[in-house]
């Protein structure tokens, strides 16, 4: 369908003031529809909004892919929409684990698509060079509160961590190793979260 055709639609079906050159500029990604503008071109293609978006990855895209508006969502995780709104927009989750929980079942989100959404990739990754160069036991509960996974799983996965990275390092501080003095260790941690989900298998 053409970008004229497009922006016809949505003026004669859904009362919105959108030119071709819009339409042209959301295909080609210089920029997005909002939330109404996404539900509006999904019903004058006759697609669902999910099948629009390349591949969610903030909250609000995932949210916009289920087809929810934002207080609906917030209801079906316990919060008020204005909670939820003001976490969707800073890209920073701040619900507790039951919520967290909820929000992973509401937007079918595993534990690799939750973390990203919520905004704790970084965290998760603090976390987890901490867990492989000090003891890995302490961070078993903070990480299973952050992840919608088993606790045997996270106990297998930084124990698995602490001791690949430890190997690491013990081999560049041996007699005779290469003189890389623990570039395969940084190395190591720079790769962490890859590390992290391929030893929980998610």
């Amino acid at each position: 369908m053409a970008p004229g055709h497009v922006a016809y639609g949505l003026r004669a079906q859904y009362g919105l003031d959108v030119s071709p050159d819009t339409v042209v500029a959301w295909e080609r990604g210089r920029l997005g529809p909002s939330p109404q503008e996404l539900t509006a071109l999904a019903g004058v293609l006759w697609c669902a909004p999910a099948e629009l978006l390349a591949s969610a990855t903030t909250l609000r895209e995932h949210r916009m892919a289920r087809g929810l508006a934002p207080d609906d969502l917030a209801r079906r995780i316990g919060l008020d929409a204005n909670s939820y709104l003001k976490m969707e927009e800073s890209g920073r989750w701040r619900g507790n684990e039951r919520q967290t929980a909820a929000l992973a079942e509401t937007l079918g989100l595993g534990a690799r698509a939750l973390v990203t959404a919520t905004g704790r990739d970084e965290d998760l990754a603090a976390l987890l060079r901490d867990a492989a160069t000090t003891r890995w036991q302490a961070y078993v509960r903070p990480a299973v509160k952050m992840l919608p996974l088993p606790k045997r799983t996270v106990e297998f996965a930084l124990q698995r961590l602490h001791t690949e990275y430890h190997a690491k390092m013990a081999a560049t501080s041996s007699w005779g190793a290469s003189g890389d003095s623990g570039d395969s260790g940084r190395a190591y941690l720079d790769e962490i979260v890859s590390h992290f989900w391929a030893a929980t298998g998610a």
